[in-house]
């Protein structure tokens, strides 16, 4: 089957409306009803509504087609709001059922779409509780002929696309899986109306950041580094030219030798898992709110002096610092600060 715009699962959707009306249009009379199905199915593609929650309850009816072309149109009547709850998986073989989600969709999303690309390229959004996978690329050469699969048209060419078993989003196969993943970002955001606000990279980090800031007008908000070894050239390409608006994380090892001699850019969330390159000199110099160091290779010392740095009002912004060393002398770190320390012997737990 072929379709002239690919499928998207819209993850944890919810439809708070006064009535909402179908109409399904055939070439032929192909459905049926069919008691025991709780969602309209045809070929491999589905759109369903779980039970919600919820006084109003949508209407959800039962039918099942068989193989042939069918085309799904959906008309919102007193279509009010469309904000996070259940999820809902769409064909976008209609250019209608595609104009109601450009243009009846009234509330703003409160979370971000983030690009990922590494050993599992995919395009989610996350909010502060989940992270929701809506596309995600895979190789082609992982894919078999054999497996039952729906082809989408995209950029002109024909792109397999299957539901993954267990996760339920899209999984769509291509022979270069850096021009897939830039494919199906152009598709989401132009869908959404919203820009990429988080990217998470491992190989090609540079190339990809730099295409994501050039193709939208608001700033990036996070970018996370991970993977096994970063080079030199994408750190010192991190600290000091990416452009984002708060957070920076990097989960991977940096080069034998590496050192940062440039001056940090303003970073408000800074974390550096593997931080045994970070000087003193470094700390002395950065701009943040929160730095985080999951090891380091600081001494006692090291930390006695930046603390009484700190204090004496350099960081000017640094509301959080935390750092593991290797071997914690609490008198040499504290060393002339003991009058400013708050010894807190019970630990607090809170929830929400």
């Amino acid at each position: 089957m072929h379709c002239e715009f690919p499928l998207i699962s819209f993850s944890n959707l919810y439809f708070l409306f006064q009535s909402i009306t179908f109409l399904l249009l055939s070439e032929k009379s192909l459905c049926h009803k069919n008691s025991t199905k709780g969602a309209i199915q045809w070929t491999s593609l589905l759109i369903s509504f779980p039970s919600l929650p919820s006084p109003i309850r949508p209407f959800t009816p039962n039918y099942q087609f068989y193989e042939g072309r069918c085309i799904v149109s959906f008309f919102f009547l007193c279509f009010e709001i469309l904000i996070v709850y259940s999820r809902v998986s769409l064909s976008f073989c209609s250019q209608k059922s595609r104009s109601v989600i450009k243009t009846q969709r009234k509330a703003p999303f409160n979370g971000r779409l983030c690009v990922s690309e590494g050993f599992d390229s995919n395009l989610s959004f996350r909010t502060f509780r989940n992270y929701d996978c809506v596309l995600s690329v895979s190789d082609c050469s992982y894919f078999s002929n054999s497996e039952r699969s729906n082809y989408v048209k995209m950029n002109g060419q024909d792109v397999p696309v299957q539901v993954h078993r267990s996760d339920g989003n899209l999984v769509s196969y291509w022979r270069n899986t850096t021009d897939g993943l830039k494919t199906i970002t152009d598709y989401v955001t132009n869908l959404y109306n919203i820009d990429v606000s988080e990217v998470c990279v491992s190989k090609n980090a540079i190339k990809l950041i730099k295409w994501v800031i050039r193709r939208q007008k608001t700033p990036l908000e996070s970018v996370t580094v991970c993977g096994v070894t970063s080079s030199e050239e994408e750190l010192i390409y991190i600290l000091r030219d990416c452009e984002t608006l708060s957070q920076i994380e990097i989960c991977s090892f940096s080069p034998r030798n590496f050192r940062f001699s440039e001056k940090f850019r303003r970073i408000d969330f800074l974390d550096i898992w593997y931080g045994e390159w970070v000087t003193l000199d470094n700390l002395l110099t950065m701009d943040g709110i929160d730095i985080i160091l999951g090891s380091s290779s600081l001494s006692n010392n090291d930390v006695n002096v930046f603390l009484e740095h700190w204090l004496s009002g350099g960081c000017p912004r640094l509301k959080l610092f935390c750092a593991r060393i290797g071997t914690v002398d609490i008198l040499q770190s504290l060393d002339g600060l003991m009058h400013n320390v708050v010894f807190v012997e019970d630990r607090r737990y809170y929830t929400r």
